[in-house]
């Protein structure tokens, strides 16, 4: 896979806990949720349930945005637009939950009723204000 983000931005997107905010879509509209995420190498990991996962599953193409504010101002952003992939397996599911979970201050076993998916990062931007 080529790099679609620049180094600093995989480095920021590896580094800093924020929050993610992920679009799905439903009955064509977006449905836009905030996640937490790992990323690695191109691939954004989340786990999660509910409206997002079953969008998911009828409609792979999501979009992700994710911006660091501190005391109110921007610092920086990062949007991306990939296709997703959910994984039902539990070895894979509990490896997620080792490293997005605690990341967010959260047990590893916190909300074990979330799937596993996979963002294949497509396409995206940086901006660094």
């Amino acid at each position: 896979m080529a790099d679609v983000l620049p180094d600093e931005a995989e480095t920021l997107l590896s580094e800093v806990s924020v929050m993610a905010h992920l679009a799905t879509c439903s009955d064509d509209r977006p449905h836009v949720a905030p996640v937490w995420y790992h990323y690695e190498d191109g691939i954004v990991s989340i786990l999660t349930s509910g409206r997002k996962l079953a969008n998911i599953r009828t409609n792979p193409r999501v979009a992700l945005s994710i911006q660091k504010d501190t005391a109110g101002d921007a610092e920086w952003k990062v949007t991306m637009q990939g296709t997703a992939a959910v994984v039902e397996d539990e070895e894979e599911v509990m490896k997620a939950a080792e490293r997005i979970n605690p990341r967010y201050g959260a047990d590893t076993d916190a909300y074990p009723e979330n799937t596993l998916v996979r963002i294949e990062v497509g396409s995206g931007t940086f901006t660094r204000y």
